[in-house]
């Protein structure tokens, strides 16, 4: 069995999260697309950031019409913060040796994977799959540590969309995976300053979260400081 592990802090889950996670799901493939909604911080509220069982629930809602996709509380019942590594581990261990897990991750946050923790043993614990995003070439992973070495030209081929998918294998580990999708340009940044200024958002996210989201009053109210991006 193969399951996708797709991350975030789903503030709120909207459309363009459950088209990327059905493309992927097609283009890898996968038999399952795992949901993992973030917990909340340990020590204080982040700005423009929803309680993690609101969030939770939220997920639900979108997904339950698809039997291809589901979600886990992993992090959110963590009361920590919660590192990749730790949640692979967890969820390796729930569900066996036998079952491939590949992490589904925007382009723009996987340049950050030298700083993450114990990042050479999460890129050798499962499979990558890295989304293009808006603005972030994927030439910029040339020579990236600790990845595996990429030819310069294959990456440059997926910016200039001469190709969409370049698979690269990783040392003593399993594979990662680079994929050009079609730009989605929802946000959920963009969602909440909707809502603040209430604006219309029925096109953006499935209806049972719009209703979830107004019958709750979630980000509605303006924030302290400056909001969160997501």
């Amino acid at each position: 069995m193969k399951i996708g592990l797709f991350g975030g802090t789903f503030n709120p889950i909207h459309h363009c999260h459950l088209t990327i996670a059905s493309q992927i799901r097609e283009r890898l493939p996968l038999d399952q697309v795992l949901f993992v909604p973030t917990g909340d911080p340990p020590h204080k509220p982040q700005d423009g950031l929803a309680p993690a069982h609101h969030r939770l629930e939220m997920v639900r809602l979108a997904v339950a019409s698809d039997p291809t996709f589901s979600v886990s509380d992993v992090e959110v019942r963590k009361p920590t913060k919660s590192y990749s590594i730790e949640t692979v581990r967890a969820l390796r261990e729930h569900y066996g040796p036998d079952v491939e897990l590949s992490f589904i991750i925007g382009l723009d946050a996987f340049l950050e994977f030298p700083g993450w923790r114990q990042a050479p043993d999460l890129l050798r614990a499962c499979r990558f799959a890295v989304v293009s995003r808006t603005g972030f070439p994927f030439a910029r992973l040339a020579d990236l540590p600790p990845l595996p070495p990429m030819p310069r030209p294959a990456l440059e081929a997926l910016d200039r969309r001469a190709q969409d998918r370049l698979d690269v294998p990783v040392p003593g580990g399993t594979s990662l995976t680079l994929l050009r999708l079609p730009p989605c340009d929802t946000s959920a940044s963009d969602i909440r300053q909707r809502l603040r200024s209430r604006e219309r958002i029925s096109s953006l996210l499935p209806a049972p979260v719009e209703s979830y989201i107004m019958r709750h009053r979630l980000y509605q109210e303006e924030p302290d400081r400056p909001g969160v991006q997501g």
